[in-house]
């Protein structure tokens, strides 16, 4: 699963448009479509470890800065709250 299926392509290969799957996520989310399970970080953890250790891939880390709102960012304060998505309904959503 790739954040940037839906990027369109202009002139010279650049990719002017942002993705669509970020905020699919997000709206599935608020919307109770995406079931996930919550939990707040810890002193030191990043997300791309966590959605190594939830996904068994590290690069899926926006999908949980998706689901939480939180940006882009892979270091957040400790205790901030995260929602990670079950991967097969993401799959589905993006």
């Amino acid at each position: 699963m790739r954040r940037y299926t839906d990027s369109t392509i202009y002139q010279f290969g650049q990719a002017r448009g942002a993705s669509r799957a970020p905020t699919r996520i997000r709206e599935a989310i608020d919307s109770g479509a995406l079931p996930y399970q919550e939990r707040n970080t810890q002193e030191g953890e990043r997300l791309d470890v966590i959605a190594g250790i939830e996904y068994g891939d590290a690069t899926l880390w926006w999908l949980i800065a998706s689901a939480s709102g939180i940006g882009w960012a892979l270091q957040v304060p400790p205790g901030t709250r995260i929602l990670i998505p079950d991967l097969q309904q993401a799959k589905r959503i993006v």
